[in-house]
């Protein structure tokens, strides 16, 4: 479902990605997984079309997307769960879920999309009329996806979405994510530092480190590896 091909990316003269390739493949949970600076959120806004690429391409969806302004990207049916949720602090939850259906005109749709995600997050619903700012940090990450889910998209990027998240909510908005890829069906590409939670649920992995891959394969076999273990699973 998404092709990146020696994707280069700078920033001034220093370069953040050096050629990297990675395929997720339809239904799948991939997870991009590296230490602070390795390139993980940089891949993201490339793909998302938030930063422009010196080389390579992206291919989503059997079409060439590099480059496109990223309101076009998002209509395609891909949305992305920023890092440090960056929801809007001064609306209500369901505000913010409205803006999440920006580019939809129908409001029976709008409404329907709006029941899914009271259905995934029951919390969101006992809070749609508190202003978003004064919501829990997992509470927000919930806001955060629901309001993503809202465009109906078929692919669905997460960037840390344990970030700043007591360890008791980072288990549910972990299980969420699961239910959001099996039941609905969405495909998931997923950034998280929490590398042992990340493998655990994801079906294939990547590692970055400084802007290149320095391995891939099965997250079950990622896991066993002394390399990732050792670097990342703190064994």
């Amino acid at each position: 479902m998404l092709e990146v091909n020696n994707l280069a990316v700078n920033y001034g003269v220093i370069t953040a990605l050096d050629g990297i390739s990675i395929k997720v493949e339809r239904g799948q949970i991939v997870t991009l997984i590296g230490a602070n600076g390795a390139g993980k959120t940089t891949t993201l806004k490339t793909i998302s079309g938030l930063l422009r690429t010196r080389a390579g391409k992206v291919v989503y969806d059997g079409q060439e997307i590099t480059n496109l302004p990223a309101h076009q990207i998002v209509r395609r049916g891909l949305s992305q769960v920023p890092e440090g949720r960056m929801i809007f602090a001064n609306l209500t939850v369901l505000e913010n879920l409205k803006m999440g259906a920006y580019l939809q005109r129908n409001h029976g749709v709008i409404q329907r999309e709006m029941e899914s995600v009271f259905a995934i997050f029951p919390r969101l619903k006992e809070r749609e009329k508190q202003v978003a700012g004064t919501l829990s940090g997992g509470e927000q990450q919930m806001l955060a996806i629901g309001r993503a889910l809202m465009n109906q998209p078929k692919f669905l990027m997460l960037d840390e979405p344990s970030l700043g998240i007591a360890p008791l909510l980072v288990k549910a908005i972990f299980e969420k994510i699961v239910e959001i890829n099996r039941r609905h069906g969405i495909t998931i590409l997923l950034v998280e530092q929490n590398a042992n939670l990340a493998l655990e649920v994801s079906h294939y992995g990547y590692v970055l480190e400084t802007g290149r891959i320095i391995l891939q394969g099965k997250s079950s076999e990622l896991r066993q590896s002394p390399q990732v273990k050792s670097a990342y699973l703190g064994g």
